[in-house]
């Protein structure tokens, strides 16, 4: 009995020793192998996308709002008003990076080098700073000022502070230097985060600009 159970033992270990070299030699031939896949595209785009809109500059501006109301037939010192108002905000410049497709982002085989295609820069809406805006003068005729004392003045600065975001962000469209700050830094920002990620080369461009001088 001995010898036969030192027998079982035996050709036990001598199986297991077969399969484990049949198990190693499958693995030199190697049939089932491991295929490394470059994302680096995708990934890329992804970490741009992220950022959203990319907020690159803002300019910061005040203008002088002058409205005056004049009812016809009427004089002005009993129905009529002039408002003299200073507007202080900022306007922001964005590059969205929202919608990015594949092909905005080319990535070289050795990933060491990218290039970029991005939207031009585009103004926001004005934003009226309420601390640094104020009415500096306001005349009003006679009827203008019992309708403020009732109460039916009430609202009556909303269509200052409206005409005074419409004249920050014209004035903001007027100057193109807000814009092309927006891109140069857009650009500073996102070749930091690419070579960040490793990309020894990189070059940002935006559609319909000039392309870079070789």
């Amino acid at each position: 009995m001995r010898d036969s159970g030192s027998s079982l033992l035996t050709r036990a270990a001598v199986a297991a020793a077969a399969i484990l070299a049949m198990v190693f030699l499958i693995s030199q031939l190697n049939p089932f192998g491991e295929d490394t896949i470059d994302r680096s595209g995708p990934a890329v785009i992804k970490s741009i996308e992220n950022l959203g809109e990319l907020k690159s500059a803002t300019a910061n501006l005040q203008v002088i709002v002058d409205v005056e109301h004049d009812t016809n037939n009427v004089p002005d010192f009993l129905k009529g008003e002039r408002v003299l108002f200073v507007a202080a905000g900022k306007v922001d410049a964005v590059v969205d990076l929202r919608e990015l497709k594949d092909e905005d982002i080319k990535v070289s085989d050795d990933r060491l080098s990218a290039t970029l295609t991005l939207p031009r820069a585009e103004l926001r809406g004005a934003t009226i700073d309420t601390k640094r805006s104020k009415v500096v003068s306001r005349d009003r005729g006679l009827f203008d000022r019992v309708e403020d004392f009732v109460g039916n003045g009430v609202g009556r600065d909303q269509e200052v502070y409206d005409l005074g975001r419409r004249k920050l962000e014209q004035a903001a469209a007027a100057d193109p230097d807000i814009l092309l700050q927006a891109e140069e830094n857009a650009k500073a920002t996102l070749t930091g985060l690419l070579k960040g990620l490793g990309f020894e080369r990189v070059d940002v461009r935006f559609q319909g600009a000039d392309p870079p001088e070789s």
